[in-house]
């Protein structure tokens, strides 16, 4: 494959929001890679981001006695430590396709989505968005393809993080709905999770391939969340777990409660500053956890 011509170092930019109108929208064709027809769960997973959904989120809260608390998870740091075999496969695929994999060592990964890393990291080399989009749908495959390497090579260092599975079967138990909120593609949330055997607890979610903009990413898991339950769940009734002041941004954006978990790289009162409604060491203590998913 032919790499793309790189601008002067001089013409180099900061690094920057990598997000932003139709360029972001594009980055929807990256639910493509890696999917299965043959598969149920990859189907729901898929499914597109509903047309004319408000954004304002006027979803009914539900009435008393329906079905009970949506809780959304983020992937990664918080559902699992995958030993960054993410940043070597979009390392990697970068390479491949646009020659160069920008700053890479100099941008934390934490919240952002999948797109908005590569663009983020592309524009910060230098590369205009016309240099950019020939590549970006070729992009997605090369990495899933990578990702699924680096994991055969780094799988017995991928955990769940300490608590999940436990909570997991707890929220279950009382009739939660659980779902995904993540910047990862629907390939990297698959090969991730199911290296550590949680793909198949989460019938449906929103990825970064629907939307380059997590904040935009609720109203897709809510409509997705209909679909699978047949209940509206909006706001008072759906938490977003996460690990990052991005995954309190994007609930906040919407209205959603938010518990943070410092099992990342940011503290319990960092998650409280960035406007958390709970926010705890990690999820071991599922009692813990419980009550404060039951503060709301």
């Amino acid at each position: 494959r032919r790499a793309l011509a790189l601008r002067p170092a001089a013409r180099r930019g900061a690094l920057r929001s990598g997000y932003g109108g139709g360029a972001a929208r594009r980055g929807r064709d990256a639910c493509r890679a890696g999917r299965d027809r043959r598969d149920p769960v990859r189907r729901q997973h898929r499914a597109r981001a509903p047309r004319g959904l408000d954004r304002r989120l006027t979803l009914s809260n539900g009435a008393p006695g329906s079905a009970g608390r949506l809780v959304l998870f983020d992937i990664d740091g918080t559902l699992v430590h995958a030993a960054g075999v993410g940043r070597a496969a979009i390392e990697g695929a970068m390479i491949e396709v646009y020659g160069t994999p920008g700053p890479i060592d100099d941008l934390p990964f934490d919240g952002m989505t999948d797109p908005q890393i590569v663009r983020t990291l592309l524009r910060a080399e230098g590369l205009s968005e016309a240099e950019i989009a020939p590549g970006f749908d070729r992009l997605w495959p090369a990495y899933a393809a990578r990702l699924q390497g680096e994991i055969d090579e780094r799988r017995e260092r991928m955990r769940p993080t300490p608590g999940v599975p436990e909570i997991l079967d707890a929220l279950e138990a009382e009739g939660a709905t659980l779902g995904l909120l993540t910047g990862n593609i629907v390939a990297g949330a698959e090969g991730k999770l199911s290296a550590v055997r949680l793909w198949s607890r989460f019938p449906f979610g929103a990825f970064g391939c629907d939307d380059a903009d997590r904040n935009r990413l609720p109203p897709i898991a809510l409509e997705r969340a209909f679909r699978h339950t047949g209940t509206r769940y909006g706001p008072g009734r759906t938490w977003i777990i996460g690990d990052t002041p991005h995954d309190i941004e994007c609930a906040r954006g919407s209205g959603l409660s938010v518990l943070g978990v410092a099992t990342g790289r940011f503290s319990v009162d960092d998650l409280l500053r960035a406007g958390a409604d709970e926010a705890l060491p990690s999820l071991r203590d599922t009692g813990r956890v419980m009550s404060a998913l039951a503060s709301a």
